[in-house]
Parts: structure tokens; sequence; C-alpha cells
């Protein structure tokens, strides 16, 4: 079954009211790099103007989305997983955690969290679920961790393991809000046997493209980016045991199809991690 506040009419009205279209959108963009149509000019403009000084962002955008595949089908295949707590979700497209997880485990149940309006106003006709398992849907920000734990323990048993997905989204908390405190406030209330997956763009001195494009984005985007060294982004699983390769390339996590050469790197790195 699949609860989702964008379920009313009502709802929906509110929903618009709040979409600025007049302003690039992080979530429109990445959608239109992925080959969606749940975007505007605004965003298919900066998208393209982000897309010639970074080249090669159209390839980590698929790359972040082939790591969620990977480690859904890992930690529930592998691992035994069968409740996500996915936050940024993003516009839904190809193979959601949902739809990755319940392939595999139907019963399993998942939780999505978003605070952009365009994301919930699509929630109701792409997020559904299996008659076995479970989906729902909340609005709300990730720096409101009770408010988010409360509403998803409707939905999941908080008494056995889960794995919080935060993909592409802790770059849009700022160094003075703690990103690493929210994290750890999230992974502590979690119980044994759960894992953390998340991944985060980077700056690098071999990518000086990328810092580029987000000074760009920064400039004229919303919500702003806060990019960090792929040291720093380890720095989220401290006190978690990482799962091999570490914390790489999103491209390089566990790739499924090896034909002797190592893939190419993108500027989107992460990792997946269990609590003991």
């Amino acid at each position: 079954m699949t609860e989702n506040p964008a379920a009313t009419d009502d709802v929906a009205v509110s929903l618009r009211a709040r979409i600025n279209t007049s302003q690039p959108h992080t979530a429109r963009i990445w959608n239109y790099w992925l080959g969606g149509k749940d975007n505007y000019e605004v965003d298919r403009a900066a998208g393209d103007q982000i897309r010639r000084l970074h080249p090669g962002i159209g390839e980590y955008a698929r790359a972040d989305r082939l790591f969620l595949g990977r480690a859904v089908r890992h930690l529930v295949g592998e691992v035994g997983i069968r409740q996500f707590l996915d936050i940024g979700t993003g516009l839904p497209t190809a193979d959601n955690t949902h739809e990755v997880a319940q392939r595999l485990a139907p019963e399993s149940r998942i939780v999505y969290v978003d605070n952009d309006p365009l994301v919930l106003a699509h929630a109701r006709a792409l997020l559904t679920s299996t008659p076995e398992g479970r989906t729902d849907y909340l609005d709300e920000d990730l720096r409101n961790v009770d408010a988010i734990l409360e509403h998803a323990a409707k939905t999941l048993d908080f008494s056995e393991p889960v794995a919080l997905m935060l993909l592409g989204v802790v770059i849009f908390v700022g160094d003075d809000e703690d990103p690493y405190g929210l994290v750890r406030q999230l992974t502590d209330r979690l119980p044994s046997g759960s894992h953390l997956v998340l991944s985060h763009t980077v700056t690098s001195p071999s990518m000086p493209d990328v810092d580029e494009a987000v000074r760009f984005w920064n400039e004229h985007g919303t919500p702003r980016l806060t990019q960090r060294t792929p040291e720093d982004v380890t720095r989220f699983f401290d006190g978690l045991e990482l799962l091999e390769p570490g914390v790489v390339s999103c491209s390089r996590w566990r790739p499924e199809h090896d034909h002797g050469a190592e893939p190419e790197e993108v500027a989107m790195f992460g990792g997946v991690a269990r609590k003991s």
C-alpha cells in the first residue's frame, strides 16, 4: 500500500503555488540530465550552462543513480535489509529505491523524504508499492530529524535494521549547520545492523571544472551547494563499518560489469557502511 500526503486535490493546489519556475532548481536540473521531462526552460538553460562548464556532469548524475541501484541490491540481496529511509529523494525516475528493493523482496518498506514541492507533486503518481510492501512520502527537511523519524515510524519498524539513504542531499547542508551532527543524529537512532548509503559531490584539484560549475550554480540556482573533499565525505561514516571498497567515485563502487578496466572517475563519491 502507499500513503502519500500528495493524495488530495487541495494539497496539489498548494504544492503548485510553492513551485518557483523562474529560478533553476537542482532536483529539476538533475531530472533534465537524467533524460526526464519534469523540468522547465529555466532548468534546462542552467543545466546546459553547467554542462558547458563541466561536460562530465551528466555522467556523474547517471553514476549516482546506478550507485543507488547497486547499493540497494546488495543490501536487499546480500544483507537482508527490508526497510529503507530515503531522504532527499529527488524527482522520481527509473529504478527508484522502492522499485529496486521490491523487485528482489516485494515485502520491502520504503519511506521517501523531500521538501521540494515538485517532487511531492509527483509522489502520488510515481511512488507506488507492491501489495506485499509499503511506501510512504514525507514533505520534510533533512534538518528536522525528530519529525522525520516520528513520521517514518508509522511505516518502518525501528527495532529492525533500516537502510538510511542520503544520496546527493548533504551537499545542501552548509558547514555552519553541523552536517556531520545531522547524519550522526539519524544513524544514532537506528538499530544495530542498519546501514548508511551516502553520496556527495566532491572538490578535487584533479577536477577544477567541477568547482567552476558549482560557483555558477551558487550564483544562479537554488538551493546552494557546499562542496567537500573525498576525505570530508568519508567523515560522514565515522563510527560505522565501511564496506569495501570504502568511499570512492560512485562509478567505482562495486561495478557490476567488469571489462578489465576501472570505470572512469566521476566527481560524485559514495559509500555504504554498517552500524554495529
